[in-house]
C-alpha cells in the first residue's frame, strides 16, 4: 500500500483482510491468513448464517419484534455479503503477516507528504471522495464546511440504510466544484455531466426493451414446445407458425379451429398412438416441469444471499469475531434474490435499503432466463413484475458507469425509479402508465427531474419495444382492443359490483397467501425443500391444467381472448364468442368453463407465488378478474336477448349493445387494484395495453370501487404483506399511525455504547467497543455516540458527534498496528488532553502537509440530527420519512445527551405501536 492509499480516501481492502488484522490487533499470538479459507462452511460467503436461517425468528435486517419487550434493549443483527466484486490487486496485495507495517512507523502521528489524491482503486458505491482538491478555498482539502461538520463515510453494507441527507451534501459538493472552474474545458465537462442522467436512462430503455424482447420471444417458443414443434421451422412459436386470421374477416359460417398442418403435436410422432391425448398428457407434464425445475435450480444456484460476496461488508461481523454470544444470536434468513416479482425488495431499496448484489448482472441472467423458464412451463404466474426488477438490474450496472452515480447511492435511486418505469412500459406497453406506477407503487423519492426521466425512459424503452415487434402483430401487448362502442347508463351498476368483487379477491387472496407462505411454506418441511415445492406445484398445474382449454392457456394468451371483442354470427378460436348470445345451451358451457378455470388458476396461484423461481402476480390476478367480467358479460348479454323490454336495458339498442371484452376488462382492472391497491397509475396502464380510451369511467369506478373494498378487509396490499413476511425494514411514508400516550422514552435506546472524550481512547479499546458495538447492539444504521462532560456537572454528558460503524472500522484498521496509540476527536469542544487543539488546525495553512493518522475528528458528525426528550412521535417520523435520517439522536431540555434511535429501532417501535 503506497502513502496515498493511507486515510480517508484509502479504497477497501477485502473483507477478510480487514478482519484477521482487527482480530490480532495488539495480539502476539500466531497470524491469520487474509485469504478464504478452503472450507466451505467458514468461507466468506456463508460467514453470518452458519444455521441456513432455519431458525423462525430469523431476519432481513429488521430487528425481531420481541426486543421492545425486554427491559434492556439489545439488539442482534447479522449480515450477509453482497455480490461478487472484483477486488483490485492493491487490496489484494495487502499483506498482514507482518506485525508491523512500514507505512505505520511510530512517527504516524506526524505525517507529512501524503497526498490524499483518489485512491488509484476503482472507486466503489457511496465512497466519499472529498480529499481530492487542490482549492484554496477549503484548506486544500477539496471540503466545504458544511461537509466537513457532517463528515467522511465511507461504504454502505449490505442490510443498512443509506444517509440521504448526507448524499445530498455530497453531491451539491461535487455539482459545486464543476460550477466553479470556468475555463471551456470545465464548461463542457458540466454540460457533459448535464446530459449523463439522459444518456444513461436513454441506455437503459434500450436495453430493457431488448430484454424484454428476448424474454418474450423465447417464452412464447418454450411455451408452445410442451405441445408440439413447427414442422417447417422450430424456432417458431405456435402463433407465428399458425398466423391466425383477423376475426373481421372472417365468414359467418367459419368454424372456430383454423387448421395449420405446419404445426404436430408430439402425439403425432407416434405411429402407434397418434392423437392419443394420453400421450400428449404426458409430455406436456414432463416438458412443463422441466423448465419449472430448471428455473428454480438457476434461482437458487446463482442467487443465494450468502453466495454474494463483497469487500463493503464489515470485518468485526463476521465468524472469526463470534464468541458465546453466537449461540444466541438471531441468524439472517437466506433469500434467494432472483425469486418472485422483485417489486417488494425494490420498495425497501428505493426507500433506502441496500442490499448488493440484488441488482447485479448475476441477479439479472438468472431472472431472464428464469423467467423465460417459469412462465413457459404453464405455471399460475406472470412475467410483468419481473419485468420491473429486470429493468432495475440494467439500471443499476449501467448507472455504475459514471462516478456521479456510481459514489451515490441517493442518486442512483433516481436511476432504478426511472428503471421502473421502463420496465411497466415493456411490461403493458404503457410508458405513461409506468411513469405513474413507478411514482405511486414503488419509488420513495421522486422529484420532477425524476418524473421526466423516467417517461423519456420508459418513452425509449416503448419504442424500442416496437421496433423489435416480439409478438409478431406491431402490437407491444396481445391486449389491445378496437372497441367502437359507448358505454350506457345502466351499465354502472354491473361495473359497481365488478370493483366490489375485485376488492373481496383482492382482500382474500392477499390474507391467504400471507398465511400460506407465512404458516406452511416457511414453517414447514417445504422452507427448505425449495425443489421439491416447485416439483409438486408444477404437478398439480399441469395435472388441473390440461384438461380445460382456459386453463392450459398462458396468462398473456387468456387475458387477450377475454378481452377479444366479438362479431355477429362469428365464433372465435377460443369459443368465447357465441354465435347466439340468447341460446342458454351455449351459454352454459362457457360459464362453467370459465368458472371452472377461474377456481384452478385462482387456487395455483395461490400456492405458486412466493415459490422460488421468478414470478409476477400482475397476469394472474387480471386473468382473475378478467374470468368474472367475461361470465358477467355473458349473463347480461343474454338476459337482454332473453328479455329485451326490460326498463333496465331502455337505453340499450343493436345486437352488440352489450360488450363482454368490455366487462372483461373492467374485472380485470378490479381484480388487480384490490390485489396490489394501486390505483391511477393501474387505470392509465389499462387505457394504454387497451388502445382505447372510451371506457375511462367504468374502468375508473372499478378501481376505485376495489380499492375502497379492499382496504375495509384487509389494509395491506400484496406487496405490503410479502414485505411483512421477509422482515424488510421499509418504513411506509403514507400511513398514518396513532401514537396515544406513548413517548420518546418508550423506543428511545440507552445503553448503546459511547465514547467518552474524558476517557483514553485507544485503538484496541475503541476495536473492542466497536465489535462490543456491532455484535450484540447489532446498530448498522446508527452509529457510537462521541460525548464530553459537562463543565458544570461532572455526571452529565454533552453530545460532541456521532461516528458511524463502517467508519470507526474504516479508521482502525488504518492504524490497526500500533494497538496502545490514542486516539483523538479534535474538536472546539474536545477537553481531552491529548485533544486540545482544534478542529479548524486540520485547515490552517501551516498543517495542510501533515495529518494526524490517529485524529478520527474527519470522520466524525458533528450536526447530527438531535431532538429532546419531550418532543412528540409525529416528529421523529418525519424525521425518518421526509429527511431519510438513519439515526436521530435524543437530549434533555438542558441539551444533555439520553440516548440514540436508528431506524430499524423505529420500524420495529412501529410494528408494535399498530397504525391506523
Amino acid at each position: 500500500m503506497t502513502s496515498s492509499e493511507i486515510g480517508p480516501n484509502a479504497a477497501p481492502s477485502s473483507t477478510f483482510a480487514r478482519r484477521a488484522k482487527l482480530q490480532r490487533l495488539g495480539s502476539n499470538g500466531p497470524q491469520i491468513d487474509s485469504s478464504p479459507p478452503d472450507n466451505p462452511q467458514m468461507s466468506e460467503t456463508t460467514p453470518f448464517n452458519q444455521t441456513g436461517g432455519s431458525q423462525p425468528d430469523s431476519n432481513y435486517g429488521t430487528i425481531p419484534r420481541s426486543i421492545l419487550r425486554r427491559t434492556s434493549l439489545t439488539f442482534v443483527r447479522k449480515g450477509t455479503p453482497p455480490r461478487l466484486a472484483n477486488l483490485p490487486e492493491a487490496a489484494r496485495s495487502i499483506s498482514i503477516s507482518q506485525p508491523t507495517s512500514p507505512m505505520f512507523s511510530p512517527s504516524l502521528r506526524n505525517l507529512s507528504n501524503i497526498s490524499f489524491a483518489r485512491a488509484s482503486q476503482r472507486p466503489i458505491s457511496a465512497y466519499d471522495s472529498t480529499f481530492n482538491s487542490d482549492s484554496k478555498d477549503d484548506g486544500g482539502l477539496g471540503m466545504s464546511m458544511d461537509a466537513k461538520k457532517n463528515g467522511v463515510r465511507v461504504w454502505y453494507s449490505s442490510y443498512s440504510s443509506i444517509d440521504w441527507m448526507h448524499d445530498a451534501i455530497k453531491e451539491s459538493l461535487r455539482y459545486s466544484r464543476l460550477r466553479r472552474k470556468k475555463s471551456l474545458k470545465a464548461q463542457i465537462r458540466l454540460a457533459y455531466d448535464r446530459l449523463l442522467g439522459w444518456i444513461i436512462v436513454t441506455i437503459v430503455g434500450f436495453l430493457t426493451a431488448v430484454f424484454a424482447f428476448l424474454v418474450v420471444t423465447s417464452e412464447r417458443w418454450l411455451f408452445s414446445l410442451k405441445e408440439g414443434y413447427c414442422s417447417q421451422d422450430w424456432t417458431k412459436a405456435k402463433a407465428l407458425c399458425c398466423p391466425q386470421p383477423d376475426l373481421a374477416m372472417l365468414l359467418p359460417t367459419s368454424s372456430n379451429e383454423i387448421e395449420c398442418p405446419a404445426w404436430k403435436q408430439w402425439s403425432d410422432i407416434s405411429p402407434w398412438a397418434r392423437g392419443s391425448s394420453s400421450v400428449q398428457f404426458v409430455a406436456y407434464t414432463i416438458i412443463a416441469i422441466v423448465l419449472a425445475v430448471a428455473s428454480c435450480w438457476l434461482t437458487l444456484l446463482l442467487t443465494k444471499s450468502t453466495s454474494f460476496v463483497t469487500r463493503k461488508e464489515s470485518g468485526v461481523l463476521g465468524p472469526d469475531f463470534q464468541d458465546e454470544s453466537e449461540a444466541n444470536a438471531v441468524p439472517r434468513k437466506v433469500f434467494y434474490y432472483a425469486s418472485g416479482s422483485g417489486i417488494p425488495e425494490l420498495k425497501a431499496i428505493l426507500s433506502g435499503f441496500v442490499i448488493h448484489g440484488y441488482l447485479g448482472g448475476r441477479v439479472l441472467i438468472a431472472k431472464s432466463v428464469g423467467l423465460a423458464l417459469s412462465v413457459a412451463s404453464g405455471l399460475q404466474l406472470g412475467k410483468e413484475g419481473p419485468f420491473v426488477h429486470i429493468a432495475c438490474c440494467i439500471g443499476n450496472i449501467v448507472s455504475r458507469l459514471a462516478n456521479k452515480y456510481e459514489n451515490n447511492e441517493a442518486k442512483r435511486r433516481e436511476i432504478l425509479s426511472a428503471a421502473c418505469a421502463a420496465g411497466v412500459a415493456v411490461a403493458f406497453g404503457a410508458p405513461i402508465g409506468g411513469t405513474l406506477f413507478s411514482l405511486e407503487e414503488v419509488s420513495y423519492f421522486f422529484p420532477a427531474k425524476v418524473m421526466w426521466r423516467s417517461f423519456f425512459c420508459a418513452m425509449i424503452a416503448a419504442i424500442t419495444l416496437k421496433l423489435l415487434n416480439p409478438f409478431g402483430t406491431g402490437k407491444l401487448v396481445l391486449f389491445q382492443v378496437t372497441y367502437d362502442k359507448d358505454w350506457h347508463a345502466f351499465e354502472l351498476l354491473p361495473f359497481v359490483v365488478l370493483g366490489v368483487f375485485g376488492g373481496v379477491y383482492g382482500a382474500y387472496f392477499s390474507k391467504l397467501n400471507f398465511r400460506w407462505s407465512r404458516d406452511v411454506r416457511n414453517a414447514t418441511w417445504l422452507k427448505n425443500h425449495p425443489v421439491i415445492e416447485v416439483l409438486l406445484v408444477t404437478l398439480a398445474t399441469s395435472a388441473f391444467c390440461f384438461l380445460n382449454p382456459y386453463t392450459r392457456m398462458g396468462g398473456t394468451e387468456l387475458v387477450s381472448a377475454l378481452f377479444s371483442e366479438c362479431h355477429k354470427g362469428v365464433e372465435d378460436e377460443w369459443g368465447l364468442c357465441l354465435s347466439d348470445p340468447g341460446s342458454w345451451t351455449q351459454v352454459t358451457p362457457r360459464i362453467r368453463e370459465l368458472f371452472l378455470a377461474l377456481v384452478v388458476r385462482g387456487a395455483l396461484t395461490l400456492v405458486t407465488f412466493g415459490i422460488r423461481l421468478p414470478a409476477g402476480i400482475f397476469i394472474p390476478s387480471l386473468a382473475a378478474g378478467a374470468m368474472v367480467g367475461r361470465i358477467f358479460g355473458i349473463l347480461l348479454q343474454f338476459l337482454r336477448y332473453q328479455h329485451p323490454d326490460l326498463r333496465f336495458f331502455s337505453a340499450c339498442s343493436g345486437d352488440n349493445c352489450i360488450i363482454p371484452g368490455l366487462y372483461a376488462m373492467v374485472g380485470a382492472a378490479a381484480s388487480l387494484a384490490g390485489v396490489t391497491r394501486t390505483t391511477v397509475s393501474l387505470a392509465v396502464i389499462m387505457f394504454e395495453l387497451t388502445d382505447t380510451l372510451s371506457y375511462t369511467i367504468p374502468i375508473m369506478i372499478a378501481v376505485l370501487c376495489a380499492k375502497t373494498t379492499a382496504d375495509a378487509l384487509e389494509e395491506k396490499g400484496i406487496y405490503e404483506l410479502v414485505i411483512d413476511v421477509a422482515r424488510l425494514p421499509y418504513l411506509d411514508c403514507k400511513k398514518p399511525f396513532l401514537w396515544g400516550d406513548r413517548q420518546i422514552g418508550d423506543v428511545i435506546v440507552r445503553d448503546v455504547d459511547v465514547i467518552r472524550l474524558d476517557h483514553d481512547n485507544t485503538v484496541k479499546s475503541l476495536r473492542d467497543k466497536l465489535q462490543d458495538f456491532l455484535q450484540h447492539d447489532g446498530n448498522q444504521d446508527a452509529g457510537l455516540p462521541i460525548l464530553r462532560v459537562d463543565e458544570h456537572e461532572d455526571d452529565s454528558t454533552r453530545l460532541v458527534g456521532v461516528i458511524g460503524a463502517r467508519e470507526l472500522e474504516h479508521a482502525l484498521y488504518m492504524v490497526a498496528d500500533h494497538p496502545d496509540e490514542i486516539v483523538t476527536f479534535q474538536t472546539p469542544y474536545s477537553h481531552h488532553p491529548l485533544a486540545s487543539s482544534s478542529i479548524s488546525s486540520l485547515l490552517d495553512d501551516t498543517n495542510r502537509s501533515s495529518f494526524d493518522m490517529f485524529d478520527f475528528s474527519v470522520y466524525m458528525d458533528q450536526a447530527p440530527l438531535t431532538i429532546t426528550l419531550n418532543s412528540p412521535l409525529e416528529l421523529v417520523q418525519q424525521f425518518f420519512v421526509k429527511l431519510g435520517a438513519r439515526y436521530v439522536v435524543v437530549t434533555d431540555m438542558d441539551g444533555y445527551y439520553e440516548g440514540i434511535i436508528d431506524k430499524k429501532t423505529w420500524l420495529a417501535f412501529l410494528s408494535e405501536a399498530g397504525e391506523h
